[in-house]
């Protein structure tokens, strides 16, 4: 039997992945504990439901079942995994952010250790793999590719009817903060010939005041974005500057498939990368998307591209659109993980 710890997070790709094992027929083994309004009550309550969900687990898991486990689960991953294995159930960890990059309070080597007690994990891609691999896991692992993305897709034309604005449309949709992403205060001045479209929390008071090529519309539901955005592409970039995804987030990029790649396709819209960011082989590959080394070759780039070829770039992306919305690329690696465990 399938089985999985469903507690409420705000991490999108986290609250997808519970309901597509929801729809499997997974068994949910938490216990239902809901706090009250007040930000201590919610972290207690959910405390307090990862406690009680593991006794549940002691009780509920039997052998020949395999638990999936979406990591980081603070405080009770290990514990997951030894409850699992006390029972003769197996696990499978899927990785959605590794704490040596993201906030950088784990060694390579504490983080290898804890991922060492389950039986198969499934990463992001191959880079991921690779940096895995290089710092010593033996844990057989398998590629997610791309996360998926439960969402209604955007009605309208079909892809073959969609060509570029006539000023090429960028958009990027996300938490804007000189931490993360300070190359949004830079870009402007870099991209006289495209038009950049931001939305999201965080900008600094005036700092639209002088832009030419980039407008601040602030924040949208993410539905809403998917059903009605109006743009040519959507940008995944992190970091401190528009040459390059530099510092810890940017660099982060080097192993991490971030999910605003999978919401922009959900979206239909194909997607401009790092050249040198993990996504970008699966990317190229799929024909869903481009890659550049610097933002301010987007207005060279984006011209040159002719309607036909943006036209397969942007059929491309609503064929993924479909498999995003299906769960495809998870079930996909969910049961391979389960073949290495000796389940098909």
């Amino acid at each position: 039997m399938d089985c999985y710890v469903k507690i409420e997070s705000p991490n999108t790709a986290k609250r997808h992945v519970d309901r597509l094992m929801e729809l499997m027929g997974a068994r949910d083994l938490s216990v239902d504990i809901r706090g009250g309004r007040s930000k201590t009550s919610k972290h207690v309550a959910t405390f307090m439901r990862k406690l009680m969900s593991m006794a549940n687990l002691m009780l509920q898991l039997k052998r020949g079942d395999t638990l999936l486990i979406q990591y980081p689960f603070k405080k009770f991953y290990v514990t997951q995994c030894r409850i699992a294995h006390w029972r003769g159930a197996k696990t499978v960890t899927l990785i959605h952010d590794l704490g040596t990059f993201r906030r950088g309070k784990l060694t390579a080597e504490k983080e290898i250790r804890r991922l060492s007690h389950t039986d198969v994990i499934i990463a992001h891609n191959p880079s991921m793999r690779a940096w895995l691999e290089g710092h010593g896991c033996k844990v057989p692992i398998v590629d997610l590719d791309i996360f998926d993305y439960l969402a209604p897709t955007r009605p309208g034309d079909k892809a073959q009817n969609y060509s570029q604005h006539h000023i090429p449309t960028v958009v990027f949709a996300g938490g804007i903060s000189r931490r993360k992403t300070n190359f949004i205060y830079d870009v402007d001045e870099k991209i006289d010939g495209i038009h950049l479209d931001i939305y999201g929390s965080g900008l600094e008071p005036d700092a639209d005041k002088h832009w030419r090529n980039t407008t601040f519309h602030g924040s949208i539901d993410s539905d809403e974005f998917i059903a009605t955005i109006d743009a040519d592409w959507g940008l995944v970039w992190d970091g401190d500057t528009v040459d390059g995804c530099q510092g810890t987030w940017g660099s982060y990029l080097r192993v991490n498939n971030p999910h605003k790649a999978s919401f922009y396709l959900r979206a239909e819209l194909p997607v401009i990368v790092w050249k040198e960011s993990a996504m970008a082989p699966f990317i190229i590959n799929q024909g869903v998307g481009i890659a550049v080394d610097s933002l301010s070759q987007l207005p060279q780039v984006l011209t040159q591209i002719t309607p036909q070829q943006y036209a397969a770039y942007r059929q491309a992306a609503e064929e993924m659109a479909g498999r995003l919305g299906s769960g495809h690329y998870f079930y996909k690696a969910y049961r391979k993980a389960l073949g290495m465990i000796g389940r098909e």
